[in-house]
């Protein structure tokens, strides 16, 4: 019964796996002319040099300054974005092989394209499986469902009224773009480890209190 157990799971976990790597493959596929742009992003939001969080924060600022300034209307502002989509998706491709030359592709960067298409196709099937749960969730736990999502939206609400909506979007795209970099350099996990060194000197005293 063990053993035909593990076959099904072994089974499974192979079938997921080769499906994992078929929507790798087509997304390789699909961005292969955006490569170059990619991993020049990827080295900055890495922090491969000391200077790019500064240049990043610097881009992002002088963006959502000029946004301030403009004060375009939603309309205005969603055409114009996406229009600039529109124009990176026919330009990209075209003036990307003759800026950063095609015949400088290594095999290093190959693998390093692969391991950010293999975290995108992760990264999408994480949020399909949350909704899933969230949809189960509703099926199995309706009351917990209908609590937990009002909850959960009139906090954002609050906080939106609390805060501009500009700054309130500045503040996420900058946490979102200085992620990778201080996951890359151990800033999370460092601060993470010092929180739950924390918690458990606080729960250690609680003990002692109770006994």
């Amino acid at each position: 019964m063990a053993e035909g157990d593990n076959k099904s799971a072994n089974m499974l976990f192979g079938n997921v796996y080769n499906l994992q790597a078929q929507e790798t493959a087509q997304l390789e596929e699909q961005l292969q002319g955006w490569g170059e742009v990619i991993l020049a992003g990827d080295r900055v939001v890495r922090w491969e040099k000391a200077w790019f969080p500064g240049a990043l924060m610097g881009a992002t600022t002088l963006l959502f300054l000029m946004i301030y300034y403009l004060d375009p209307s939603v309309l205005t502002g969603l055409s114009c974005s996406v229009m600039l989509l529109c124009l990176a998706d026919y330009l990209v491709p075209t003036l990307a092989p003759r800026v950063f030359g095609s015949n400088k592709w290594t095999t290093e960067q190959q693998q390093r394209f692969h391991e950010i298409c293999g975290n995108l196709v992760k990264t999408q099937r994480r949020v399909v499986g949350w909704w899933k749960r969230l949809c189960a969730l509703k099926e199995e736990k309706p009351k917990m469902y209908f609590a937990s999502v009002i909850s959960s939206l009139l906090a954002v609400a609050w906080i939106g009224q609390q805060v501009h909506n500009l700054l309130l979007t500045y503040l996420l795209v900058s946490f979102l773009l200085l992620l990778p970099g201080l996951n890359q350099h151990g800033v999370i996990s460092k601060y993470a480890s010092m929180a739950k060194r924390e918690i458990n000197k606080l729960l250690k005293q609680k003990e002692k209190k109770n006994e």
